[in-house]
């Protein structure tokens, strides 16, 4: 498996648990993409990118866009956290949007996460608010995943996260 580290992004603490778990996991080091420093990480054989999805963006992916000349022969691979359940259709198009040109050979996989709306800023509070405005016109039998899992957390505390969303990206791990 190589000597590893896990960068993690979290708005609202998924991501960070999903970090925690991978390190259990791996023995390797979790350290927050903000307090992360090229010259360090390179040092690592496997960099493992742990962060929320927010508006199809991934938490943290900029780090990897902008060191990716210095990353490009390590194993680098994305945990995505999000709050709707897994959709292939929906994971491919925040493929498309993240990992496009260089990244575009990363792997990435997908974990479950948080919804809190207590937690959050009032911004995303109120994108969120709107969002489901436009989703409550529509149809319910023409939902797609992501507008079930919107409109049934309204109002709710929920936490989706599970540690078995690390099976593949535990298992491919120990491929290498």
């Amino acid at each position: 498996m190589g000597r590893g580290i896990i960068l993690y992004q979290s708005k609202y603490g998924a991501a960070r648990k999903y970090a925690g778990w991978l390190k259990e996991a791996t023995g390797f080091e979790a350290v927050e993409v903000k307090q992360a420093e090229i010259g360090e990480v390179i040092r690592y054989d496997v960099i493992i990118l742990c962060g929320g999805i927010y508006a199809s963006g991934i938490a943290g992916i900029s780090f990897l866009r902008k060191h990716f000349d210095r990353l490009k022969e390590k194993q680098v691979m994305v945990f995505a956290v999000g709050a709707s359940p897994y959709d292939e259709k929906a994971l491919e198009e925040v493929k498309t949007v993240n990992l496009k040109g260089e990244l575009a050979s990363i792997p990435l996989y997908y974990g479950r996460g948080m919804w809190d709306e207590e937690k959050m800023t009032w911004k995303d509070r109120t994108l969120c608010r709107m969002l489901k405005k436009a989703v409550a016109k529509k149809d319910p039998d023409t939902y797609e995943p992501w507008m079930k899992a919107l409109m049934s957390a309204d109002g709710k505390q929920c936490d989706w996260t599970d540690r078995s969303y690390l099976e593949p990206i535990l298992k491919d791990l120990k491929k290498i």
